[in-house]
């Protein structure tokens, strides 16, 4: 007999296969998050994070971007992530806003559109709209957020965003992609009409009981989110004069999907002013109830969109990236916040220490030191709290900074030398371990100001041995470079010998002083600690007291953006032992959280290591800041 109702099904199939490829459908039991993070430099790229619930997500690829930005990006930044899965269930598709804030403000003029078989890898078109449609659009100074939806009775995948003229509304429009998805095929055309002619961006479409429910932004009117709905995709979309985000601060950016095998949707949307993201709950779309007390991510989301996957998608996308906090990496070095490091090798114990500021504390308010020891100068143990303000120092009990450490050979043993900052002056402790405990002089050896100076701070020792005269200098300053050399306790010297030996205007603090070679070399931090364009120059000199000479390309560690790396500055030098290389170690902001921090960036800091070498002719190369860190071999 035959079976009519599987026969019908299968001419249907044959007369729509160009459309679905009648195709199963893929079986969703994950989430894939796609986001970007912040406004600021190497912030505008998308990045990726999973859930298995809807609820529960972590970041993947060590927090980075998924895309090189360099690659797809006419503006060299992208942003808006809105990503959907083909009809037929085989590819998917990415549209991305074209803008770099840092550069362009608000203003840019393309979209991204982009195609995809696996989630991984990702071919890419960039739509100029004002070179695409001279004749209506040449003169557009916003193209924002654009989306995409299957249009089922045209058989084509639209797309829709905000576009702006000078002086005028923000207006939703739409156009479709051609069949490859790497051009739009129409002229744009107004999708939604605001009743009072206000502006409306950042269109997110879904449908549902037979009609298409367009969320957006008021943008410049309330900048909450509303609702407009039609039973027609392109026209017709009448607008629900209630706002439907649960929070009274300005909210941007939505996103909906349907939670798997459930009749409950996600509304999401990016509380931009607090740098925050609330999530929502709704089984009609039209009352929603906030659910951010069952709602985890291990990093902070600016405008994305989430899409249901399969667990098979699922293990691609952890098997390609990792999630972030499984990828190995050897920066930082310390768990925890610490900064301003000092680094040693010590001849009695045969391995490296590390004196880093306790960091962490609102203001640089810590009040104690710890040291740590490593064999290989990436595997670190946490020795002992060396040195305590509070319980150890008579003359001060507060901001605890910038120590630096001098291993001395004595006939008897070894003697250790500590010289760190406390109340904006310096003092000197003694021990015979360079783990500790140490004892402190009772009296600060730096709390007054050289001669001809009168700004700046007495903070940032450095201790250097010379090794041509075997003299010990100190060097200290915030704003000005002192130095002087010591006298044969290692905790006097003779005022008149004071020299002042500021490299240039560029100089801030966090002097770091080393011998190769015939040459010594002067490393200093720019700029303010809490900024993220802190970083390190330098200077050469035939003498441990000048004068210097500044090479021409002396900026040797700064920020990597496109790694998240930000704030790198306040560092020591450390050579090998019986080799020629050299480390350098610094602090950054906190990765990857620092650059959204504000100010506070400045003592929520970590430690890390890489590589610093020289040309022929013995100046510095320019230091790449790593996430792999170093491995001696």
């Amino acid at each position: 007999m035959i079976n009519f109702k599987n026969l019908l099904f299968g001419i249907l199939c044959a007369c729509i296969l160009t459309l679905n490829s009648c195709s199963e459908p893929v079986k969703t039991e994950a989430y894939l998050f796609a986001y970007f993070i912040g406004n600021g430099p190497g912030q505008e790229a998308v990045h990726y994070a999973i859930s298995d619930d809807g609820f529960n997500y972590r970041a993947l690829n060590n927090y980075l971007p998924i895309i090189d930005n360099d690659v797809i990006s006419k503006q060299g930044g992208v942003r808006d992530p809105h990503i959907l899965r083909s009809d037929d269930g085989k590819s998917f598709f990415m549209v991305l806003t074209d803008l770099y804030v840092p550069n362009d403000g608000w203003t840019n003029e393309s979209m991204i559109l982009l195609k995809s078989d696996d989630l991984v890898n990702w071919t890419h078109s960039n739509i100029h709209i004002p070179t695409v449609f001279p004749e209506k659009f040449s003169e557009v100074r916003r193209v924002w957020a654009p989306q995409t939806i299957f249009d089922s009775k045209a058989g084509k995948y639209m797309v829709y965003w905000s576009m702006q003229f000078e002086g005028e509304a923000d207006i939703i429009y739409y156009a479709y992609a051609n069949s490859d998805f790497t051009a739009l095929e129409n002229e744009p055309q107004q999708l939604f009409f605001h009743p009072e002619g206000k502006s409306c961006i950042d269109g997110d479409i879904i449908f549902h009981e037979g009609k298409y429910h367009l969320f957006f932004k008021t943008e410049g009117h309330g900048n909450g989110l509303k609702k407009a709905v039609s039973d027609k995709l392109t026209e017709g979309y009448e607008m629900q004069d209630k706002y439907l985000q649960q929070t009274k601060e300005a909210v941007e950016g939505s996103g909906i999907f349907k939670l798997n095998d459930s009749e409950k949707f996600i509304l999401m949307y990016d509380v931009y002013m607090k740098g925050s993201y609330q999530f929502t709950e709704s089984t009609d779309l039209e009352n929603f109830t906030v659910i951010d007390e069952q709602i985890s991510m291990d990093f902070h989301p600016r405008h994305g969109s989430v899409l249901p996957i399969s667990l098979e998608e699922k293990e691609r996308l952890i098997k390609e990236f990792g999630y972030a906090d499984e990828v190995v990496s050897g920066n930082p070095v310390l768990k925890g916040y610490y900064a301003d490091p000092e680094i040693i090798y010590s001849e009695k114990e045969q391995k490296y220490f590390l004196y880093p500021t306790s960091d962490g504390y609102d203001g640089w308010s810590g009040t104690y030191f710890k040291t740590f020891s490593s064999e290989n100068l990436r595997d670190w143990k946490e020795e002992a709290v060396i040195l305590d303000l509070k319980k150890d120092v008579s003359w001060s009990d507060r901001n605890a900074w910038a120590p630096t450490m001098l291993e001395v050979k004595k006939e008897d043993g070894y003697e250790y030398f500590y010289y760190f900052t406390a109340s904006q002056s310096i003092g000197v402790a003694t021990s015979d371990s360079p783990s500790g405990p140490f004892t402190d002089s009772g009296k600060p050896l730096i709390d007054f100001k050289p001669n001809g100076v009168s700004g700046g701070q007495e903070i940032d020792p450095d201790i250097f041995k010379d090794p041509q005269s075997d003299i010990t200098y100190l060097y200290w300053g915030n704003g000005y470079l002192a130095a002087v050399p010591l006298n044969d306790d290692l905790k006097s010297f003779d005022k008149e010998k004071i020299t002042v030996m500021t490299p240039d205007q560029t100089f801030r603090e966090g002097v770091e002083v080393f011998f190769r070679n015939g040459k010594y070399y002067f490393l200093w931090s720019e700029d303010d600690t809490r900024s993220e364009n802190y970083r390190v120059r330098y200077a050469i000199s035939d003498s441990p007291v000048g004068p210097l000479e500044i090479p021409e390309n002396n900026l040797i560690l700064s920020k990597n953006p496109k790694l998240g790396i930000y704030g790198t500055g306040h560092n020591s030098v450390i050579n090998v032992k019986d080799t020629d290389d050299w480390m350098i170690v610094y602090h950054r902001f906190k990765r990857p959280e620092g650059i959204r921090m504000g100010q506070s960036a400045g003592f929520h800091r970590e430690v890390c290591i890489d590589k610093m070498e020289f040309d022929e002719n013995g100046y510095i190369l320019k230091i790449e800041p790593t996430i792999d860190g170093v491995v001696l071999e």
